[in-house]
């Protein structure tokens, strides 16, 4: 024979049984069923086919029903998280040296086209002169 209490908590809970659920209940039974699967209380088989029902579950008792032998206040254990890395910051003397190197490496590279005498050679090196300008301005502007 049940006591008072036991008798009022069920006429509660079957009071409630017909009442929809918010997608959030069917979230928080579907973490339940998360840390279950996780701790291996659950096959991969059952783990599905409960999603699929909670899912769909329109009542607390369809939903009561997924979870019934899973014990209650089972979560899942999150992991610790460190502090974000940050992508490091390429200096501003660093950014200008490379610049300075290219801009170098290209003038070196037109004075021998000029003096190879190929207008092909000096146009590809004024596309190469625009191009690595272009890259080592950009460059000094994330440096700053």
């Amino acid at each position: 024979m049940r006591s008072e209490p036991e008798t009022q908590m069920a006429a509660a809970t079957v009071g409630r049984d017909h009442v929809r659920t918010s997608r959030a209940e069917r979230e928080q039974v579907i973490d339940v069923l998360k840390a279950a699967f996780v701790q291996g209380r659950l096959t991969i088989d059952e783990f599905e086919e409960r999603i699929g029902r909670a899912l769909t579950s329109r009542t607390y008792a369809e939903l009561a029903a997924v979870t019934a032998d899973v014990p209650a206040g089972l979560t899942l254990a999150s992991p610790p998280h460190g502090p974000a890395r940050k992508r490091p910051r390429v200096r501003m003397n660093t950014a200008v040296t490379a610049g300075a190197c290219v801009i170098l490496a290209a003038h070196v590279g037109m004075a021998a086209a000029l003096l190879s005498g190929s207008w092909v050679a000096v146009v590809l090196m004024v596309v190469f002169i625009v191009v690595a300008s272009t890259v080592s301005i950009g460059a000094m502007l994330v440096a700053r």
